[in-house]
């Protein structure tokens, strides 16, 4: 029977996301409730190096569930890939008998937790905050919701003015191996194209595409690109396109970091205060080791190990609807 956990640690890491904050919030008054002691670590793996770790009660989190951002911190480090940076890492916490931890980022943080996890047997339960909505095992991830809804707004204002001077619109999104924030705001917002890193969608395609619309005198049009897509992004999908279709006057908008600020929608509130609240249940129930995910509206546990090997796919329905819609 595993030991029960006493102390538990909470982080931020990798990449921030909308949400994060209500995620913390729900861990650390979730933990208060059954009576443990709960420490904020911050600045993600370099904190727990650095032991930038404090004890946290309720008041530590008031009024944070609207912020953006993370009052965490977060922060990239070098030194946890090393066996001395994980093993000082772990002494920061152990000298205050820290004995879980809760992880929220994406499948980097998630690896960082299972190296713990495995190395110092300390149970580790990871929520995953990316506003990519790529982690295997979840129907949400925390920050894509506010995310993908950010984006809508920014292409509809973008469509406006296509509209004022017939002009096609390459929008690039974000995404460097996941295109689900071009796929959901390409189709919320008409996109005659998306084209997402999953898909290798041959540009002759939508030149094909461009110039039948061309032909038919609709020159308004939007091409909503992820960021890693093969093309090169926004900039490499226009040079091919201009030299391909020089009538049309084409622009580029590249929406970048604007789509992870920002307050959180009620859907990222929900989800981040539900995975929290399991988070912590999950440590006492001695369920360790995996991904708080909700599928089909239900908590789903994925092992850490699995959420991090394994890739959510984009269905070839989605695509599909794409095309189909956009003619």
């Amino acid at each position: 029977m595993s030991k029960k956990v006493t102390k538990i640690g909470v982080l931020t890491s990798g990449g921030d996301s909308p949400g994060m904050n209500a995620a913390i919030r729900a861990v650390v008054r979730t933990g208060l409730y059954h009576g443990l002691e709960v420490f904020g670590i911050y600045r993600g793996y370099n904190g727990m190096i650095e032991d930038e770790i404090v004890q946290m009660d309720s008041r530590s989190v008031a009024n944070i569930i609207q912020r953006g951002g993370t009052i965490l911190k977060t922060a990239r480090s070098k030194e946890f890939y090393s066996e001395e940076g994980r093993k000082k890492a772990y002494d920061n916490l152990s000298k205050r008998g820290i004995d879980g931890l809760v992880v929220i980022g994406g499948d980097g943080s998630f690896t960082g937790a299972y190296k713990l996890s495995q190395e110092f047997g300390l149970p580790c339960i990871g929520l995953p905050g990316t506003i990519d909505k790529d982690l295997y095992g979840t129907d949400f991830t925390i920050g894509f919701d506010t995310a993908v809804n950010t984006a809508v707004q920014c292409i509809d204002k973008i469509r406006d003015t296509a509209d004022a001077h017939d002009r096609l619109f390459i929008v690039e999104v974000m995404g460097r191996h996941a295109g689900y924030i071009a796929l959901h705001s390409g189709i919320a917002t008409g996109a005659e194209n998306i084209l997402i890193p999953e898909e290798e969608t041959a540009l002759d395609e939508v030149i094909a595409s461009l110039s039948e619309k061309e032909k038919r005198k609709k020159l308004v049009n939007l091409v909503i690109v992820a960021e890693g897509h093969s093309s090169g992004g926004a900039h490499g999908v226009a040079e091919i396109l201009k030299a391909h279709l020089p009538n049309l006057d084409i622009r580029v908008t590249i929406l970048g970091h604007i789509q992870r600020g920002g307050s959180p929608s009620c859907l990222d509130r929900l989800i981040a205060s539900r995975m929290g609240y399991h988070a912590v249940e999950s440590l006492l129930e001695g369920r360790h080791n995996v991904m708080i995910g909700i599928f089909e509206n239900a908590i789903h546990y994925t092992p850490i190990e699995v959420a991090i090997r394994e890739k959510q796919k984009i269905g070839d329905s989605w695509m599909k609807i794409v095309k189909i819609l956009a003619s």
